[in-house]
């Protein structure tokens, strides 16, 4: 067994502005253990990380999924239109355009 530190990151992104923060956790550590790192950095101050859907490289996981290294913890934001109402809406704008 591999006991080196992993090498992980957590980003968050917001429209105005991102949060990508690197930290080290000891092997065999699980994202709620990363999350617990990220709560105590100010930067994080305000992001719902305990209620917020969660992904690593896209892939949707739960707190309690184990850490591998190099593993990027990202942190979703609720959306805030149908994604599909919006598409809609790109549309029509679009075509009333000359």
């Amino acid at each position: 067994m591999n006991d080196a530190p992993l090498r992980i990151e957590i980003v968050y992104a917001e429209p105005q502005r991102a949060i990508e923060k690197s930290f080290r956790l000891a092997a065999g550590s699980r994202v709620a253990d990363a999350l617990r790192l990220a709560a105590l950095d100010a930067d994080f101050a305000g992001v719902d990380l305990w209620n917020s859907a969660l992904g690593i490289f896209g892939r949707a996981i739960r707190a309690d999924h184990a850490l591998q290294d190099g593993d990027r913890i990202e942190i979703y934001r609720p959306l805030t239109a149908d994604p599909k109402i919006a598409r809609r809406a790109r549309v029509r704008q679009a075509r009333k355009k000359p």
